[in-house]
């Protein structure tokens, strides 16, 4: 058995060049194989979210504080708060981020092998973005 212990992690700002806002990442693990689990503590600020992205084995968001919204390509904006579970399924094109005035932290967990890791795309735009949960 292998633990971490809490404050032993590196917490890292996400790169503006991929993320909107102050993003910060910690508590990333990756596990050797045979497993191919990979995941980390992800906290977005009010108003920042990830871009346009897609895991090619998926992503179970595990929503441990605040208020989000996640979008699948396609599908209306939802609302996500803390313990809420989230699966995103392979290849699916989608978003996750804080609302404009709420704090989210999430734990979000991905399968990595053969098919690679996490696919950034483009920016979610302030329109897309703003448009909120029932297209406000």
């Amino acid at each position: 058995m292998d633990i971490t212990r809490n404050g032993r992690t590196t917490v890292t700002r996400a790169p503006e060049s991929t993320f909107t806002g102050d993003v910060l990442i910690g508590g990333y693990f990756h596990r050797a194989a045979p497993s191919r689990l990979a995941g980390a503590v992800v906290t977005f600020t009010p108003g920042s979210r990830t871009p346009w992205k897609v895991n090619p084995a998926g992503q179970t968001l595990v929503v441990t504080s605040g208020t989000g919204w996640a979008q699948a390509e396609g599908e209306p904006i939802v609302e996500i708060r803390a313990g809420d579970l989230v699966w995103c399924p392979p290849g699916q094109r989608h978003w996750e981020g804080a609302t404009p005035d709420h704090e989210l932290t999430c734990v979000a967990v991905q399968e990595e092998g053969s098919g690679g890791g996490v696919r950034f795309l483009a920016k979610v735009s302030d329109e897309e973005y703003l448009a909120g949960p029932g297209g406000r």
